[in-house]
C-alpha cells in the first residue's frame, strides 16, 4: 500500500515538473527567443508592415484599404472618393457586427462561381444572362461600368476593353492592397483631371510605385494604393 503511494506520488512529482519545464520552455523562452529574432531581423514585418506618414501610422502595407466619400442620408454604400487611386473590389468583405467599438472587416471571398448569373446561348457557350441581376456576371459587369464611367474624363475615354481583371474583381481575401499596373494607369487621368495635375507627372508617380515580379521571376507587376496614394497626396501638396 505504501509502495503504491510512493509510486503514485513520484509519477505525479514527475508529471508536475513536466508540465512546468514544457510550459517555461514552450511558453516563455521559445516564443521570446523567436519574438527577439524577429523583431532584430524583420522589425518592419514583425510589427505589421506599418506604413507611416506625417510621423503617424496611416496603415498596413500588405492590407488593402477604401477610399470613399462620407456616407450621405439615404445611402447604404458610400461613394468612391474620385481624387484618390481606387483599390480593388471588395466583395467579399462582411460587416463587424461584434466589436462595434472599431469598424473592422470581416476578410472573405464572394464565394460565387464562374457561372454564377450565366446562360448558355444558341452554340451551347455559357455567356451572362443580361435578365440576371445577381450573381458574378452581374456584379463584373456592374463593376466595368462603374469604372468606365468614373475613370473617363473630358479628354481621356474610357473603353469597357480597357478595364482590366483586376478592376472588376476582388481577391481572395477581399483585403487585396495592390492594384496591376494596367489598373493604376486606367485611373491616372481621371486622378489628374481630379487634383489638377500634370497627367505625365501622375503616370510617373504609378510608374515609380510599380514593384516588379519577386526574384525576377514570381507573381506579376503590381502597385501598393496605399503607398501611391501617399505619394500623389505629397504631389498635390507640393504643386498647390
Amino acid at each position: 500500500m505504501n509502495n503504491t503511494v510512493a509510486n503514485t506520488t513520484r509519477l505525479l512529482g514527475a508529471g508536475l515538473r513536466a508540465v512546468l519545464v514544457l510550459t517555461l520552455v514552450c511558453g516563455v523562452l521559445y516564443p521570446l527567443a523567436v519574438t527577439g529574432v524577429a523583431q532584430a531581423l524583420f522589425h518592419d514585418k514583425a510589427n505589421g508592415s506599418e506604413v507611416e506618414d506625417g510621423g503617424r501610422v496611416v496603415g498596413s502595407e500588405l492590407i488593402g484599404q477604401r477610399y470613399d466619400l462620407p456616407l450621405k442620408k439615404g445611402q447604404e454604400t458610400p461613394a468612391p472618393d474620385l481624387r484618390w487611386f481606387q483599390p480593388r473590389p471588395s466583395n467579399g468583405l462582411g460587416t463587424n457586427s461584434v466589436n462595434t467599438r472599431y469598424k473592422l472587416l470581416l476578410s472573405g471571398a464572394t464565394n460565387l462561381a464562374g457561372d454564377s448569373g450565366t446562360m448558355k446561348d444558341k452554340n451551347g457557350r455559357q455567356v451572362c444572362d443580361p435578365r440576371a441581376t445577381e450573381g458574378l456576371c452581374a456584379q463584373v459587369k456592374a463593376a466595368k461600368d462603374a469604372v468606365v464611367k468614373d475613370n473617363s474624363t473630358a479628354r481621356h475615354k474610357i473603353r469597357p476593353a480597357d478595364v482590366p481583371a483586376d478592376a472588376v474583381t476582388s481577391s481572395g481575401s477581399g483585403l487585396d492592397p495592390h492594384i496591376s499596373p494596367a489598373y493604376a494607369d486606367l485611373q491616372a487621368y481621371r486622378v489628374a483631371e481630379r487634383n489638377r495635375l500634370d497627367v505625365e507627372d501622375v503616370r510617373k508617380l504609378v510608374d515609380d510605385h510599380t514593384d516588379g515580379r519577386v526574384l525576377g521571376f514570381m507573381g506579376e507587376p503590381r502597385v501598393n494604393v496605399l503607398k501611391l496614394n501617399i505619394a500623389l497626396k505629397h504631389l498635390v501638396a507640393a504643386e498647390g
